[in-house]
């Protein structure tokens, strides 16, 4: 069932993210946003412990107090809010991490299994060629072949090693990708694609809001929203109340009486009104909002497009099994039948040769093509995480 990796990939794929530097810096931010949220949940003020002592003369005065500033429009309520879509947010943008290493790892998984398939393509096709050359030289000692086509065949060995040498490179190159997103082969060695199994595109539909990206730039919106409701309960004065007792002294061994008093303070928002924060959140959200947009409008473009390059490359992949001249076994016997009775030259073999191999290094590439639009398309229509087992997980 092409619709759920293999177990092998599935597995691979899960220790490789929760073993991946990317995974514990993910983690880390879901931990900080959670933490800015219970922090937005507390109460804004303390208390404050006041203590005083005044000389007035012969007169001492000695006080203690308590004052306490009240939050009676809300501040603590709407910074908890906003903190917790800016919790949604970073959710949001997890499963976005996720996902894209997911496609990463993926690709340079199918990418590498190309590499290998085509370094053993390669592999086929020095050895036909070098056989063909001791052929070539028996046949010339034998004059059955000219010097020429002798050389010919020299030539075609030569360019073959140097085509492998670059095949190898390739592999180096796919293997080296594979390792940075914490792929090693060992894992899934052994294991084969089920390409002839892969289903074919769904209709397009709606849906854009169950992806991770639509989530996050929604998450974001509203907590700019949000913002902008904090920088106006932020315009608001929060009075301070304060209670005091203390005990007042006359002259050196005189009475003395008990002081008790209230007091209530209110910041004038004069020098600064804060007007420009409500103005700069404002900004924001209307930023936060054009953003969502166009994460909407991107979207539904990458999704069609890869819904439909999909498509072709399903389409392509079934007409390249289909074709008689991918048989390369086939057709490598036939010519070199076809050679020994002389019915072909040798430049003419070779050529054939040649194109029937690389036939067989296109469907590598081929192969390889498709399920990285494979991976395309289930990562645009919302499927990747649960095709890879990574559903559901941290």
């Amino acid at each position: 069932d092409a619709s759920i990796a293999p177990p092998a990939i599935r597995q691979a794929l899960q220790a490789a993210w929760q073993q991946h530097p990317s995974y514990r810096a993910t983690e880390a931010q879901l931990a900080a946003a959670r933490a800015h949220l219970t922090a937005a949940g507390q109460p804004l003020y303390n208390p404050e412990l006041e203590l005083s002592s005044d000389d007035e003369g012969a007169d001492r005065t000695t006080s203690a107090g308590l004052n306490l500033t009240l939050d009676l429009s809300g501040k603590r309520r709407v910074r908890r809010d906003a903190a917790s879509a800016r919790v949604d947010q970073v959710a949001a943008e997890a499963r976005v991490h996720r996902r894209d290493f997911a496609r990463q790892w993926f690709t340079g998984w199918a990418d590498l299994q190309t590499a290998q398939q085509r370094v053993r393509t390669g592999e086929r096709r020095l050895a036909l060629v070098t056989r063909f050359g001791e052929l070539a030289e028996k046949q010339f000692a034998a004059d059955d072949i000219s010097g020429l086509e002798r050389d010919l065949a020299f030539l075609a060995r030569d360019e073959a090693q140097a085509e492998q040498a670059q095949l190898l490179a390739e592999q180096a190159d796919a293997e080296a990708r594979f390792r940075v997103v914490g792929g090693t082969s060992e894992w899934i060695a052994g294991t084969a694609l089920p390409t002839d199994a892969l289903p074919t595109p769904d209709p397009i539909d709606g849906g854009l809001e169950t992806l991770p990206d639509w989530q996050a730039a929604q998450a974001a919106a509203t907590a700019a929203e949000r913002e902008v409701t904090v920088a106006r309960r932020n315009r608001i004065a929060d009075p301070t109340i304060g209670a005091y007792t203390g005990r007042k002294k006359y002259d050196l061994g005189g009475p003395t009486d008990n002081v008790v008093g209230v007091a209530v303070t209110i910041p004038l928002f004069v020098r600064n009104s804060y007007r420009a924060d409500v103005v700069a959140a404002q900004a924001d959200a209307d930023m936060a909002q054009a953003d969502l947009q166009r994460v909407q409008l991107e979207l539904e473009t990458d999704r069609r497009r890869a819904t439909n390059s999909y498509a072709a490359a399903v389409s392509a992949w079934k007409r390249w099994k289909g074709s008689r001249g991918t048989d390369v076994e086939r057709r490598a016997n036939l010519l070199e039948k076809l050679w020994r009775e002389g019915e072909l030259s040798t430049a003419d073999y070779l050529l054939q040769l040649k194109q029937t191999l690389d036939t067989q290094l296109a469907g590598a590439e081929l192969e390889a093509r498709l399920w990285r639009h494979y991976a395309d398309y289930l990562a645009a229509t919302g499927q990747l995480e649960r095709w890879a087992g990574l559903e559901g997980t941290p």
